[in-house]
């Protein structure tokens, strides 16, 4: 089973959020489901936008990397998103081809 990265954002491209997991899919059906939920991050700063996401073979090693992402900087963390995904534009997983 691999695990995901992934970096949301909101509309203003304001925040970043990090986090991991093993069904991306089913991620961002629940941080879209979230939405407007005051206690979460992403429902707080409507984060539902994915801009970046990258595999890894295992959990730990998803982990080490979201943890090593989660310490960067604004400007490192927007660099890594320009990487893959230069426009900013949100990924739409249905007609992502890699």
């Amino acid at each position: 089973m691999s695990y995901c990265v992934y970096l949301l954002t909101n509309p203003a491209r304001t925040v970043l959020y990090t986090g991991v997991t093993n069904d991306l899919e089913r991620r961002l059906y629940e941080h879209s489901q979230g939405l407007g939920n005051a206690g979460k991050f992403t429902g707080r700063y409507q984060c539902n936008l994915l801009v970046y996401f990258e595999l890894c073979p295992d959990a730990q090693q998803a982990i080490v990397r979201g943890k090593e992402i989660k310490g960067w900087s604004r400007s490192k963390k927007e660099a890594l998103v320009t990487t893959l995904n230069p426009d900013w534009k949100p990924i739409d997983l249905c007609t992502w081809s890699g």
